[in-house]
């Protein structure tokens, strides 16, 4: 078994907070929005702004670990950001190179696995070629999941899935009557990884922008005005208290018993 060392602690000292582990998301998906704003706050070109929210997420990461979070999701690129300009992709492009071949040796021993999400048509190879690289030296690794999704849309997930289906149908692999949500899952591009519980986004922005919209169906949704590079463990730790006070119920209702003195007798739940 490989021996993992846990990520060194937030300089403020501080630690996560007591959650009994039943109100612990088991996944975390993280929007990593305002790197531009953050930049041209500060009159910088918005290039400095991704660079600067490298760290954010690597820390992300850290109190994941710390926190005992299984899989934490990143939108690092998403198939609509094809749409901006060609400097910019081109600097994703190779800063998310250079972000995993710095990173992995921290990840690695911090036992992070690695796995990636997201379409191959379009994307650099040079980017692929990394991501699969990680996964490959990961793999046997515990600590935590951490899913890049580069070149990653929900709806194009869904319609990948909806094709491969369609293609093993055509081949007499599956009946079309035995297609359910469950064996629909089976076609995602990471199976294996959970629903979301957790849905983070930061910048002040409300919406999903086409971010695990199947694994999100349920997720508690949390949107904060910090922009991403301002974004650490701390910023984590309570979304996560957050998300461990509110009553997820998965479509389900219970009446509410009213107190001996209230005229009326129960009180739906909705």
């Amino acid at each position: 078994m490989p021996s993992f060392s846990p990520p060194d602690p937030h300089p403020s000292g501080a630690r996560p907070p007591a959650i009994p582990a039943q109100f612990v998301p088991q996944h975390v998906a993280v929007v990593m929005d305002g790197n531009g704003r953050w930049a041209n706050e500060r009159g910088l070109p918005r290039n400095e702004g991704h660079k600067a929210g490298e760290a954010s997420l690597v820390d992300v990461v850290a109190g994941a670990i710390e926190m005992g979070i299984p899989y934490v999701s990143a939108y690092a690129f998403s198939t609509e950001n094809w749409k901006r300009s060609l400097d910019e992709v081109s600097f994703i492009m190779r800063f998310t190179v250079d972000v995993l071949t710095r990173q992995l040796p921290t990840l690695q021993s911090w036992g992070v696995r690695i796995l990636w999400a997201g379409r191959k048509p379009k994307l650099w190879k040079s980017v692929i070629k990394q991501l699969e690289f990680c996964e490959e030296q990961t793999k046997d690794n515990t600590a935590c999941t951490l899913v890049m999704c580069v070149n990653y849309g929900g709806r194009a997930e869904i319609a990948d899935a909806a094709a491969q289906i369609a293609h093993d149908v055509s081949e007499g692999k599956v009946k079309p009557g035995d297609i359910s949500e469950r064996k629909f899952a089976q076609y995602l591009y990471n199976p294996e990884v959970p629903d979301v519980d957790l849905f983070l986004r930061s910048s002040g922005e409300q919406r999903t922008s086409n971010f695990l919209l199947w694994q999100s169906a349920y997720a508690e949704m949390i949107f904060f005005d910090i922009l991403w590079p301002d974004v650490d463990r701390l910023t984590l730790w309570d979304a996560v208290e957050e998300y461990a006070r509110r009553d997820r119920r998965y479509g389900g209702a219970q009446d509410a018993i009213a107190s001996p003195s209230d005229s009326s007798t129960h009180s739906s739940g909705k």
